[in-house]
């Protein structure tokens, strides 16, 4: 029996405040100039947004000044800083206790999936709750500088690790195996059905997965800051495409209305695990 939820994580602006940002902040560039005047032209251009980003802070590296060049552990040292929303660092435990409340046998698993820079997702007060983080690398050259691109996470190559945590390809073997993603393989063999599975994103990047997990039975939750109005329209275009199932401010307190749309999405998948198998030994 396939007795394991997954809740995937999407990070800046859903689990806590943009951490790319921050950490440009962190190293005295001016982050507005940097978004409009460095990483639109290539958007214009025709770039993808997150190799634009990617490259103009490569650019930034190689130019002298303040916090230059930007290193790997310059990354990892501000994951570390990162402040998380409001109840996040303990709603990881509560669903597990949800879940096991519902039934013992049933288990909750949690991965991140982000289009934000990888060595500082893993540094995070919040890293060590998630089974696999997906997220974009640098390659780094002398003195632990960044230096190319190693991996890309935008729109749809999203999808590409829903697929990994559905088909059990997880861990570090699976990532010196890419392809392997691509083998077809039987529903009774996914490790995680799609509707065993719930996704929380904030964004645009976050509009794939979305689409996909609820296309397949699974539960979509958008997020927003409540304190960013110009935000606001965007996410309320994502109930009115349809592409969530709920919406609700970034607050992981418990009682929050986030909080209470993850228990019931997993007390509702707990349910229904335990239901098929008891119509399985029956």
């Amino acid at each position: 029996m396939q007795d394991t939820i997954a809740v995937v994580f999407d990070f800046d602006e859903t689990l806590a405040p943009d951490s790319t940002s921050s950490f440009l902040d962190s190293l005295g560039l001016d982050v507005k100039a940097f978004w409009s005047d460095d990483v639109q032209p290539l958007l214009d251009a025709g770039w993808d947004p997150v190799p634009a980003y990617l490259y103009m802070m490569i650019e930034k590296s190689n130019t002298s000044g303040a916090g230059m060049p930007i290193t790997q552990a310059h990354l990892a040292a501000w994951g570390k800083r990162i402040q998380v929303y409001e109840g996040a660092t303990r709603v990881f435990d509560r669903l597990k206790t949800t879940a096991t409340s519902c039934d013992a046998s049933v288990s909750v698993e949690f991965y991140l999936v982000s289009s934000g820079i990888g060595e500082i997702l893993r540094t995070t007060k919040v890293a060590k709750h998630f089974t696999s983080i997906w997220g974009c690398d640098f390659q780094y050259g002398a003195g632990g500088a960044i230096v190319f691109p190693k991996n890309i996470v935008s729109f749809t190559d999203k999808t590409r690790y829903l697929f990994h945590v559905s088909k059990g390809l997880i861990g570090p073997d699976s990532r010196a195996k890419p392809f392997e993603v691509n083998k077809k393989i039987q529903s009774a063999s996914l490790r995680v059905p799609f509707d065993q599975m719930i996704f929380v994103g904030d964004g645009y990047t976050d509009i794939p997965c979305f689409s996909l997990v609820r296309k397949q039975g699974g539960v979509a939750i958008g997020v927003y800051d409540p304190e960013d109005r110009k935000r606001w329209g965007r996410a309320w275009g994502f109930i009115e495409d349809g592409r969530v199932s709920n919406l609700v401010p970034a607050d992981y307190a418990k009682g929050s209305a986030l909080c209470n749309s993850l228990v019931m999405a997993v007390e509702s998948m707990a349910g229904r695990i335990a239901l098929r198998r008891s119509t399985y030994q029956g």
